[in-house]
């Protein structure tokens, strides 16, 4: 379901710099879909421009914009008193669509795959990843630019995942 998240990623950035959808591009989300996720928009692109260049709001992106992606399963739930079903099946068919479909040159999608120890997660976890496919096979984006505080970030919602895969393991007999 990270491509639930960059599909919510995109629509907020879509919407704070006044442009349509289709203008964002590049968005990871790294992580667990959970609340400790993080929607990359350092390496994200609107209209081929950094997203913070055009943004220009590092406080929104630092936060709000953040913690909108992490929260909106909850936020829907709340407004609507249902589930994001829809959201969440359309999301399940973006994802099959990314990975059948040639990526764009410049573009990424997000999906949780097994690490091959990319950006130092370790090999085997199940994480989500900005990647990319020639339509047969996807691999893992690599030489992005990670800043500390997007490591910072990175290394909470790897911890959360490493200790849910501990918690599952420690019940198996």
């Amino acid at each position: 379901m990270t491509r639930l998240d960059e599909n919510r990623a995109v629509s907020q950035l879509a919407q704070k710099a006044g442009v349509p959808n289709a203008a964002v591009q590049h968005v990871g989300i790294w992580g667990n879909h959970s609340a400790t996720q993080f929607p990359d928009f350092f390496n994200a692109k609107i209209n081929g421009k950094a997203a913070a260049e055009v943004i220009q709001d590092d406080a929104w992106l630092q936060g709000p914009f953040i913690s909108s992606v992490q929260q909106r399963g909850a936020a829907v739930i709340k407004a609507r008193g249902a589930s994001s079903a829809a959201s969440a099946a359309n999301a399940a068919l973006d994802t099959i669509k990314s990975i059948v479909r040639p990526t764009a040159a410049g573009n990424c999608f997000s999906a949780a795959v097994c690490s091959d120890g990319s950006y130092g997660i370790e090999a085997g976890l199940i994480c989500g990843f900005p990647l990319t496919t020639d339509g047969k096979k996807w691999k893992i984006v690599q030489g992005l630019g990670v800043n500390e505080f997007a490591q910072e970030k990175i290394n909470i919602t790897v911890n959360e995942l490493k200790t849910e895969r501990d918690t599952v393991k420690d019940l198996l007999p």
